[in-house]
């Protein structure tokens, strides 16, 4: 199988030619229609095969498993082509779907199953998000596409002008968004049942996985099912190590986004949709750190911090004053609001939310389950504004058939997390990781006191995706591929 840069090369040669372009465009213009069979040749109780969706596969082991199964909907759709760098990931998607074909390289699996497949579902790490879902869109296929959006700003950016430029339907994985508990604390928020709502904390127990630690030492061979180079990706080349795979990548900032991104498109889109949010204006951060035996603590670069709380600012926007969203992991909480009594839960044993607003607060978990006014006694006394905006359809069994549902019907479809909503959500989610990643970012020759300049307020220009006060930050908003790897 050839490396990246190999394959690249070709790719770009195949690219060039009128045939290549042909195929293009003849897939993407496949892709907006489909010619149906009236159910009444086959019978009451089947789906004609002009019906279904051809879902391809990128990463079908853990959560791409779970998704596979949600959107294939007992047979609805057609699971058309499989795809993973590890064989053993694989063996349950395999033994499923005989009939589709299998890869290991994604290219390939576009390049060779393209013109038969409709839509691309991809479930993989976070740092082969953005590559993985471009050259889909660009063949006009529609995208479900796992959260967080893209490891970094500038692909989310990317993705979602990809959206409207390919005339695709996406979906990000944030099934929450789907629920009725996040319609309803969007509906209390914006119906004013709390007055003007100037901060928001958010918290999570993540992370699951280590974080904070230093590079894994040792030599281990790299298993036979396993395709390291392509696992790799844009990632810098390094030894493996079975301590990055399979979940525990996450906590690695060359391949995941931390507890942040883990959680973060999660809990944050609730208050993001409440409060009708776009680019903060400002971030600023303190981390957990690990002591050596020394007075000086130790931060590791490869890693995650193990905890951290970001403050992320935003202006005044329509009838919306200034707000301050607070962002808590690894085990810190925010105070308990005085209106909440000592026996009673804050949030859920994951996490939860906490708006404070100029009449009152509201409380929420995970996706904004179970919300309650403060005092939760002030509850039965209420008359709380109802839901408006949609809800997941009926016929629809939830996140992932929402999305095949849009599909057959074509772009404008509507979908809860498209990547019109998904991706500046997503550059909210990853400003917080800019502000960790820069945190400890030191200018030598400068005294104790201006020697970090990533632990001040970061001024934040979300048109142009820059910080204005501090330029080594901005190193954070677009990473560098490895060569042989581009978007």
């Amino acid at each position: 199988m050839p490396g990246p840069t190999d394959c690249s090369d070709e790719k770009a040669k195949r690219q060039s030619s009128p045939s290549r372009r042909k195929f293009i465009r003849d897939a993407s213009v496949a892709a907006t229609g489909f010619f149906i069979v009236p159910r009444h040749v086959l019978g009451r109780g089947y789906i004609a095969p002009s019906d279904k969706l051809n879902i391809a596969a990128i990463g079908v082991g853990g959560k791409g498993r779970e998704n596979l199964d949600l959107a294939f909907n007992k047979g609805a759709e057609t699971i058309a082509a499989l795809c993973d760098v590890d064989d053993r990931q694989a063996v349950r998607a395999r033994k499923a779907w005989p009939k589709a074909p299998y890869y290991r390289d994604f290219r390939q699996m576009l390049d060779k199953e393209g013109k038969r497949i409709d839509a691309v579902i991809i479930s993989t790490p976070d740092h082969m998000h953005a590559v993985m879902a471009m050259p889909a869109m660009q063949l006009g296929k529609h995208v479900y596409l796992e959260k967080p959006l893209t490891h970094d700003i500038y692909e989310a950016r990317m993705l979602t002008e990809a959206t409207k430029k390919y005339r695709v339907v996406t979906q990000m994985g944030n099934q929450g968004s789907s629920g009725d508990d996040t319609r309803k604390v969007e509906a209390w928020v914006q119906g004013g049942a709390i007055g003007e709502v100037s901060r928001v904390h958010v918290w999570t127990n993540r992370p699951a996985w280590p974080q904070g630690v230093d590079v894994p030492a040792g030599n281990f061979e790299i298993p036979k099912e396993l395709d390291w180079d392509l696992w790799l990706g844009t990632a810098p080349a390094r030894p493996y190590t079975p301590a990055y795979l399979p979940a525990i990548w996450r906590g690695w900032v060359d391949f995941g986004t931390g507890a942040l991104g883990d959680m973060g498109c999660h809990f944050i889109d609730v208050p993001f949709r409440a409060l009708r949010l776009g680019y903060p204006d400002a971030v600023e951060c303190s981390v957990g750190s690990v002591y050596n035996g020394f007075f000086e603590p130790t931060y590791y670069s490869d890693s995650y911090p193990p905890s951290s709380k970001i403050h992320i600012y935003f202006p005044a926007r329509e009838n919306m004053p200034k707000l301050e969203m607070i962002w808590y992991d690894g085990g810190i909480q925010p105070q308990r609001p005085e209106e909440l009594m000592p026996g009673e839960p804050m949030g859920e044993w994951d996490g939860g939310m906490i708006f404070e607003g100029s009449k009152g607060k509201i409380m929420a978990g995970l996706f904004g389950r179970k919300p309650t006014l403060l005092p939760t006694r002030v509850m039965k006394q209420t008359s709380l504004p109802e839901v408006k905006a949609p809800l997941v359809e009926r016929g629809a069994t939830g996140h992932q058939t929402q999305w095949t549902n849009a599909c057959k019907k074509g772009y404008g479809a509507y979908t809860s997390s498209s990547f019109d909503q998904a991706g500046p959500l997503t550059e909210t989610v990853l400003m917080g990781n800019l502000a960790v990643l820069s945190y400890n970012i030191r200018i030598p020759g400068k005294q104790r006191e201006a020697a970090f300049p990533g632990r001040k307020k970061l001024l934040w220009d979300g048109a142009n995706m820059r910080i204005a006060n501090f330029e080594e930050a901005n190193r954070f908003v677009k990473r560098t591929y490895r060569k042989g790897w581009s978007l």
